[in-house]
């Protein structure tokens, strides 16, 4: 059974086909599926839908490509829809936050101080409740990094990293593991193959960011959950390991990361 530790299974580009393509991800072996919130608007969307789903549990945070038109009541209203969902057992992580320095606007001077606020705000958020969190760490690793080790939640995923094996040794030693997925597919991505084939396998967690980052056989057309396996069977190659020593790992490493984590019905 596979884990995919990050998937937006709310997002438009799945219509009205959400619960089915949940579906047949379980029918591939996809467990479970963590679908991260990216702003106020969609709290009770990635609640709803992972109430509807057997093999879904969610996340709620403000994503940093949504920082530019949030206001401190959204923080407000996060933290409060929290202190709500620690009652519901699907409920597992802050996320999706971070910082992101690869879109230009979002890396001028007055965003970046926008999207660090966000950032250090949300994690305590994680840190008060003892969550862990989802974090988006796109040219931002170590910043992300420094503020983590500042305010200190519970641990969490570096989502796609695509960092340098120091700063995955950074991520490791504070206790988050690093998400792999449809980009580790593509021959050309020589640094993230690198990286999953000597990283600590127990470091090592699966994702597919659906719809996004999709896999090298259906790039550039709709990722789904459904892919998490045949991305898996791309770790357990580049590694020479068996598949199911695959599943098993990286499925407990989620669980280690992700506490709440539900088993599936």
């Amino acid at each position: 059974m596979w884990i995919d530790t990050h998937c937006h299974l709310d997002a438009h580009e799945f219509g009205s086909e959400s619960l089915q393509v949940a579906a047949r991800a379980a029918a591939q072996g996809v467990a479970m599926i963590v679908v991260p919130a990216v702003e106020r608007a969609n709290f009770a969307i990635v609640r709803d839908l992972a109430a509807a789903a057997p093999n879904a549990c969610y996340a709620l945070g403000i994503h940093p490509i949504y920082v530019p038109h949030a206001t401190d009541d959204d923080l407000i209203a996060l933290r409060e829809a929290v202190a709500l969902a620690m009652n519901d057992a699907r409920f597992v992580a802050i996320g999706e936050i971070g910082l992101d320095f690869f879109i230009p606007m979002l890396c001028e001077p007055a965003m970046r101080i926008k999207q660090e606020h966000f950032l250090r705000e949300q994690l305590k958020i994680a840190r008060d409740f003892d969550l862990p969190v989802l974090a988006h760490v796109r040219r931002s690793q170590d910043i992300v990094l420094k503020h983590a080790r500042q305010i200190r939640p519970n641990g969490g995923i570096a989502h796609a990293f695509n960092g340098s094996f120091q700063q995955a040794q950074g991520y490791i030693d504070f206790g988050f593991k690093l998400g792999f997925g449809g980009a580790m597919t593509f021959t050309r991505a020589l640094q993230i193959r690198r990286m999953a084939t000597e990283l600590p396998l127990d470091a090592i967690v699966l994702e597919t960011d659906a719809p996004d980052i999709s896999p090298a056989w259906i790039h550039p057309g709709r990722n789904s959950p459904e892919e998490l396996p045949r991305i898996g069977a791309v770790l357990a190659e580049l590694r020479g390991l068996e598949l199911a020593d695959v599943a098993a790992q990286t499925s407990a490493n989620a669980r280690a990361v992700l506490p709440r984590l539900p088993l599936m019905e």
